[in-house]
């Protein structure tokens, strides 16, 4: 239902073009759930903004985005006017400026089944008050005359996704959807927008830094890194048989309920490269754990692992021989990334 082949965005900057996503390409079927993880600036929201095309004017978008048969770069703004909404929806950060604070929750409901659907009046309250109710929102016919500053945040949110789904498109992206939300809150969430991707048949979009959000959610995860995709599998097959470095330190940096409270987690040393100059080589070879000479020299490429739909991009991969080499060379000859304590690694 959606391809994506040879994405690449750009934006124009004072200091130079920002390379912001680079040659990403991946396939979802309508039904099926996509994870794509990665830290803050790894290009994961640019990446849904562009299929989107929801960017600003300094940005420049090369390469495929296929969606239903039609090719995206073809439409004109005006009629992605048309596709957003009906044909694909997108559930941002901040419900609090998704929102328009002067306008009551109702109305801002209503507009979009006004625009695409041509529903008025009555009908379009009704369909309103399912839509609140479907996202299991209490007292829905209160919350329809209520102001956006009148909901507690998990609330707000649920708004949101009633919206996105209002005209019920094929295609929902969640970008973070959870930001800001308590933990009760954002598993509430979570689970309310698997739900509505069940029982509406859609493809869905999850975007997170967290694997731990997509791990049972997600049918197949793209990991991102510096605006490239460095690994990509199914689900169950990622966590078992992950190969990049990156991914294994994402999931070692977060909290497991089964750890002992004085456990340490294993924050991921340095920052990410800048995208305007970036580096030779591997883009994670200076925060790497399994850094080798060749790491910083030379670009690996995606490459099959073996298993179906697996692909990674490392020279030394986790979990194979070369791989526990260049670790145990590393940890041996005190050739680690600056900042990464090797007492802290030893624990984890």
């Amino acid at each position: 239902m959606l391809e994506v082949e040879g994405l690449n965005t750009t934006f124009d900057s004072d200091r130079g073009l920002v390379k912001a996503v680079q040659d990403v390409s991946f396939t979802l079927e309508r039904g099926r759930t996509l994870g794509v993880v990665g830290e803050s600036g790894s290009g994961k929201t640019v990446l849904s903004r562009s299929i989107m095309r929801l960017l600003p004017k300094s940005a420049t978008i090369t390469g495929k985005v296929s969606f239903l048969g039609r090719d995206l770069s073809d439409l004109s703004q005006r009629d992605m006017q048309d596709v957003w909404g009906t044909e694909m929806a997108m559930v941002f950060q901040d419900p609090m400026t998704s929102l328009n604070p002067v306008k009551r929750v109702g109305i801002q409901i209503t507009e979009s089944l006004d625009y695409h659907l041509g529903q008025k009046g009555k009908d379009a309250q009704e369909t309103a008050l399912a839509l609140l109710r479907s996202v299991r929102i209490p007292e829905p016919k209160r919350r329809l005359r209520e102001y956006p500053h009148q909901l507690s945040g998990g609330m707000r949110q649920r708004v949101v996704i009633a919206i996105a789904l209002a005209c019920g498109p094929r295609l929902l992206i969640a970008d973070e959807p959870t930001t800001a939300l308590d933990v009760t809150v954002q598993a509430q969430i979570l689970d309310l927008l698997q739900t509505q991707q069940r029982d509406r048949f859609m493809a869905m979009m999850l975007i997170t830094h967290d694997l731990g959000v997509v791990a049972g959610r997600a049918d197949e995860i793209i990991v991102m890194y510096a605006g490239r995709i460095v690994e990509k599998a199914p689900t169950r097959t990622l966590f078992t048989e992950m190969r990049m470095p990156y991914t294994e330190a994402l999931l070692k940096s977060i909290p497991k309920i089964e750890n002992p409270s004085h456990t340490r987690l294993l924050a991921i040393a340095g920052r990410p490269p800048d995208l305007v100059n970036p580096p030779p080589g591997c883009r994670f070879a200076n925060r790497c754990l399994y850094a080798q000479e060749r790491c910083h020299e030379e670009e690996p490429p995606l490459q099959e692992s073996g298993s179906p739909g697996h692909l990674y991009r490392c020279w030394y991969p986790v979990g194979t021989p070369e791989g526990k080499e260049a670790l145990a060379k590393n940890l041996r000859d005190k050739e680690l990334p600056p900042g990464v304590d090797a007492s802290a690694l030893e624990a984890v």
